[in-house]
């Protein structure tokens, strides 16, 4: 299938993240990270942005309305659009190196969200599960569990089509990880690796073969197959379930940084991008570095799982 591509935003992010479609509201939501912005666009074309007080690493819309927002130091709520952010889980980690990353909900309506650790020179980033479900045995408070470790830069947090695989990339380390999960208990166990990708070589230059770019934030299409934005890699790959490359999808900017499937059809491939640190002869090769682009598709992707609370 040929891919046409097109920037859906005004104005360029500086590290576009967090991708959702919205389809009550008919409208895409996703984060700038180093903005602290929380950005929106609805289906007639009107675009706004919400500040934040530090980074918003991911969000995820919730059941009934409102936005759960992973920020430097914890997890917050706000019942609607530039509401007053409530806290819901503060974290122990120094937020002078440490901050939430990729992150979204789960099939049964957790809210899940992964750290990284920004000198991005020891395994300290982790993942967590949020759980705010009425009767989930806390006493109406949340219950935060500590899901996996021993990464860098969490990313690629995705559910398989039958809610039994979990998958969870570390950037760093070119590898997207699968464990088997139970959806009922939240059990995690058999991490296995769903596919690592070589490292940069030294030397290499762009068009170069042996590098494909690191696998950065994913979503699941309505087959089952893991879409991958490849940072540095100018592309998106899909996986088949067995990890499999079933496409290679070039995108018009150097550094894509997650996927996910919109429009009322779900046929709709919204990506966002970064031009964050990126040299200025990239940028003017690539333009549309920083904006969310879209293009349409065969296979649609599976609605966003909303948090339950």
């Amino acid at each position: 299938m040929k891919y046409e591509w097109k920037p859906i935003t005004r104005e360029p992010d500086v590290l576009g993240e967090s991708p959702f479609w919205h389809p009550q509201e008919r409208t895409l939501y996703w984060v700038d990270i180093p903005g602290h912005k929380v950005r929106r666009l609805a289906a007639d074309g009107s675009e706004e942005s919400w500040d934040m007080p530090s980074e918003p690493g991911c969000i995820a819309p919730i059941a009934g309305g409102g936005l759960m927002i992973a920020l430097r130091d914890g997890v917050y709520r706000a019942a609607a659009w530039c509401a007053p952010l409530q806290l819901v889980a503060q974290f122990n980690h120094d937020t002078a190196t440490t901050r939430f990353n990729d992150g979204k909900a789960d099939p049964m309506g957790r809210f899940w969200a992964g750290t990284m650790y920004e000198p991005r020179d020891q395994r300290l980033a982790e993942l967590y599960s949020i759980d705010l479900r009425p009767g989930n045995g806390n006493d109406g408070q949340p219950v935060v569990q500590l899901k996996a470790g021993n990464a860098v830069i969490a990313n690629g947090l995705a559910w398989s089509l039958d809610a039994k695989t979990v998958y969870w990339a570390d950037t760093t380390y070119n590898i997207i990880h699968a464990w088997n999960w139970d959806a009922v208990t939240n059990a995690m166990q058999g991490l296995r690796v769903f596919r690592e990708f070589p490292a940069k070589p030294a030397g290499w230059t762009p068009g170069a073969p042996g590098y494909m770019g690191r696998p950065d934030g994913a979503t699941i299409d309505s087959e089952g197959n893991y879409w991958c934005a490849m940072f540095d890699g100018q592309q998106l790959l899909q996986l088949s379930p067995a990890g499999e490359i079933l496409d290679q999808v070039e995108v018009p900017a150097r550094c894509p940084t997650m996927p996910c499937f919109g429009g009322d059809d779900l046929r709709t491939l919204y990506v966002t991008t970064s031009r964050e640190k990126r040299p200025a002869d990239e940028l003017k090769a690539f333009p549309l570095s920083g904006h969310v682009i879209a293009t349409r598709v065969e296979v649609p992707g599976l609605p966003v799982n909303f948090v339950k609370t």
